[in-house]
């Protein structure tokens, strides 16, 4: 399974009808856990996923709206039972925030912190690029490995038959038959975090055509003053870095208080969306407990 779970949407403070910051990505056999905001335990509780299933807790940065539910989601993991190793990510320069927030959770979790400094691959597959917020913030990227598909029509004209497809998978020959004789390359899905920032060749790079873009819309375009005052992303702004980005969906999130309806946000980002050049780019205002599947797999290339 792979999946968007919507766990708050709100920025600085809460709504009556949304929570802080809270964003679930159940990915195959992983639970990658965004900026926990106040509440997240709750709100994971209201969603129906289990704590048990989070193998990584990802933080963009150190501002209380992105992280003051991380000792309630780590104490639950602890009551839950939870054996697995848990990887937290986070900024560097907030090591001492972070130890912090730790030091409050409920002790026998097998909690492994990974600060990061700079941009980069920092697990399997995740990698991290920097953003420009007020303090050091970093964008999450998820790709899944290269594959191929193999066309049994050119399995068939080689006669590779039974457990030597399996076996040309792994060793990618046999005899003079290679895996590329026999197979197209499977495009990867991927999935992207951009949280606080302003506009910036790092929140670029992790939308660079991805199948997926989780962004933060905190200011309608007409309040473009503020969005630069405090370093975020209008709606426009956020809908043209998915146009350029040529971005399969785009979730729109992190949504100030002063805008009660925030259809108004998703219309500027998709007309800015179409403005880029990303006409084929699905634009969602997220709400709290959404659940958003990964788009399909973009066309294999032609044989």
């Amino acid at each position: 399974m792979r999946e968007l779970v919507i766990l708050g949407t709100a920025s600085q403070v809460p709504t009556r009808t949304r929570n802080h910051n809270g964003y679930l990505l159940r990915w195959d056999g992983e639970g990658l856990l965004f900026d926990p905001g106040e509440g997240t335990q709750r709100q994971m509780t209201h969603a129906g996923v289990s704590a048990s299933g989070i193998t990584r807790i990802c933080l963009t940065h150190l501002h209380g709206d992105h992280c003051f539910g991380l000792p309630g989601v780590l104490s639950r993991m602890v009551l839950d039972g939870v054996t697995h190793p848990v990887h937290l990510h986070y900024p560097d320069s907030g090591e001492e925030t972070v130890r912090a927030l730790v030091s409050l959770a409920t002790p026998g979790l097998d909690l492994r912190l990974t600060p990061h400094g700079a941009a980069g691959p920092i697990a399997g597959g995740l990698e991290v690029q920097p953003l420009r917020h007020r303090i050091e913030a970093y964008g999450y990227r998820l790709t899944e490995p290269s594959s191929r598909t193999l066309l049994p029509e050119r399995l068939a004209a080689a006669g590779i038959t039974g457990p030597d497809v399996g076996r040309l998978q792994r060793e990618g020959r046999i005899g003079n038959i290679t895996l590329r004789d026999v197979s197209v390359p499977r495009p990867s899905q991927s999935f992207a975090f951009v949280m606080d920032t302003a506009e910036c060749e790092g929140a670029d790079a992790l939308a660079d055509g991805v199948d997926l873009l989780v962004a933060e819309s905190t200011f309608s375009d007409d309040d473009a003053a503020l969005a630069d005052q405090y370093l975020h992303l209008t709606a426009g702004q956020a809908g043209a870095l998915a146009g350029n980005a040529k971005a399969g969906t785009l979730v729109l999130t992190h949504f100030s208080s002063r805008y009660p309806d925030v259809d108004v946000l998703a219309a500027q980002a998709r007309a800015a969306v179409v403005g880029s050049g990303g006409s084929g780019t699905q634009v969602i205002a997220a709400n709290d407990l959404d659940r958003i599947p990964l788009p399909k797999r973009r066309r294999a290339a032609a044989p």
